[in-house]
């Protein structure tokens, strides 16, 4: 998860041979629709670090090897590094885009190595959690208006004197370092480094009543576990983000959508077919994202169950 339409630290890195995927296969050793039309072939699919998009992919993979006897290539790519791969053959299609519009306009507008390939059916919400226990203690504190009159109590060793608004990943798209400083709240953004150490701090906040402020968004499994409390920032208007310097509003909400290489999308290939028709819910996706954060399922195992419980829904998605 987490996502969405700008990213950090990524940035800076370069698709090459020395990036490696999943099982080991170095990117860059096959690229797509290189045969028959109609025919599978290779399959390089993207896989961006959070548990909901592992779900998509796991879901995609386990399709296309069984279905269409495709032979998959996940690579795991952080978003901005994984649309670099569009113009080379190296990536294929990703599953999960968080809006990008700056993106888009690069890779699709400009370079013209990408295409839209439709919603994924979710819906993404990105804001400011707090656990249950503290929304209950002390309702006003899901007003953003509120927050500096509480900043103390989320004071760290690591905020400098200030609150704490911890973030996950840093190649996750935030506009959180712009909302703190144009909002004037007394808090600074310190990152956990991943998804899995956000959703334990959450965890271990709710189990001892410890006071936590964090990015976090929806869809996510955890929630089931625990319901996080969403903090009210100004309402989103259209182009009230287009600045990144002066962002001072809520995130919109995403319609989660796919993104594959010109290529692909032209190869004849049944994958570009399955990708393009993959759709499913936030309850499919958390589902299968609960089976491999929480029962430890492999990802090919997850999949598989849940798609021989989902059956004519995937047959929609290859008919």
């Amino acid at each position: 998860m987490a996502r969405h339409w700008r990213a950090g630290a990524a940035g800076a890195a370069v698709l090459g041979l020395a990036l490696t995927a999943c099982g080991g296969a170095k990117v860059g050793d096959d690229s797509a629709g290189s045969g028959e039309s109609g025919k599978c072939g290779t399959f390089n699919l993207a896989v961006n670090p959070w548990v909901g998009y592992e779900a998509d992919a796991a879901v995609v993979a386990y399709v296309a090897e069984n279905d269409l006897k495709c032979k998959v290539n996940s690579k795991d790519l952080k978003e901005e590094i994984a649309w670099q791969g569009f113009g080379t053959g190296e990536v294929d299609a990703v599953l999960e885009n968080w809006g990008h519009p700056d993106l888009k306009k690069k890779y699709i507008t400009d370079q013209k190595t990408a295409v839209e390939a439709g919603s994924t059916g979710n819906k993404g919400i990105i804001g400011w959690y707090v656990p249950p226990w503290l929304a209950k203690a002390h309702p006003d504190i899901l007003d953003y208006k509120n927050l500096n009159k509480y900043a103390a109590k989320f004071k760290t060793s690591e905020s400098g004197g200030k609150g704490q608004l911890l973030d996950g990943d840093p190649s996750y798209v935030t506009n959180d370092e712009a909302l703190v400083k144009n909002l004037k709240l007394d808090f600074k953004v310190v990152y956990a480094g991943s998804e899995t150490a956000l959703i334990q701090a959450f965890r271990k906040a709710e189990k001892n009543k410890e006071w936590v402020i964090g990015y976090f968004y929806e869809p996510q499994w955890f929630l089931s576990e625990v319901p996080l409390k969403k903090v009210a920032l100004p309402a989103y208007k259209d182009g009230c983000d287009a600045d990144a310097e002066k962002v001072a509003c809520d995130y919109p909400e995403y319609d989660l959508d796919k993104i594959v290489s010109a290529k692909f999308a032209k190869s004849g290939s049944p994958a570009y077919d399955l990708v393009k028709n993959f759709n499913w819910t936030n309850d499919d996706q958390n589902t299968v994202a609960k089976y491999i954060a929480v029962d430890k399922m492999t990802p090919e195992a997850a999949a598989k169950k849940w798609v021989e419980a989902n059956r004519a829904k995937v047959d929609a998605w290859i008919k």
